[in-house]
């Protein structure tokens, strides 16, 4: 996920500045999620669950990223493509749909975990978080689905 990330960052970086706060805020998410789940480079920070407050900061950051996707960014791209003449409403109808998918499991993720003040009742947490991650994954080859239509038909505002 990182590694995609990094990709989109140099594929697609300095196009709009809608998309280089996107593309940040997304990298900042994977990072945080990596310390959550201790994979690498992260997998010697955690010994058993994560902290509480550790948990509850991602979960905000977690939400703000999906609202902002879904309130901000896409309605913005959409909305300065078709002020060009240009549509993609057949890719925001194939897309958003999917996407909206994997928000409803961040927002699942969000309610779960999202104002717990102990982890001694947690005991299904790797196992969302795992869940969580595989939703992000989807979200962000959609995304990029996104991007790469945009910048195939020129389509990126300016």
């Amino acid at each position: 996920m990182l590694s995609r990330n990094e990709q989109a960052k140099k594929r697609w970086g300095g196009a709009h500045k809608s998309i280089d706060i996107w593309l940040s805020e997304r990298q900042d998410l994977l990072v945080n999620y990596f310390k959550l789940a201790a994979l690498p480079p992260y997998e010697s920070i955690r010994q058993g669950l994560p902290d509480v407050v550790d948990i509850r900061n991602f979960c905000g950051q977690l939400v703000d990223y999906v609202s902002s996707g879904h309130f901000e960014i896409y309605d913005q791209i959409v909305r300065e493509a078709s002020s060009q003449g240009n549509s993609i409403d057949d890719l925001a109808d194939e897309l958003f749909p999917l996407i909206s998918d994997t928000t409803e499991i961040a927002l699942d993720f969000n309610d779960k975990y999202g104002d717990i003040s102990s982890t001694d009742h947690c005991e299904t947490f790797d196992r969302d978080l795992s869940a969580l991650g595989e939703a992000l994954e989807l979200r962000m080859e959609f995304e990029d689905k996104l991007l790469n239509h945009l910048d195939e038909h020129n389509l990126i505002p300016a």
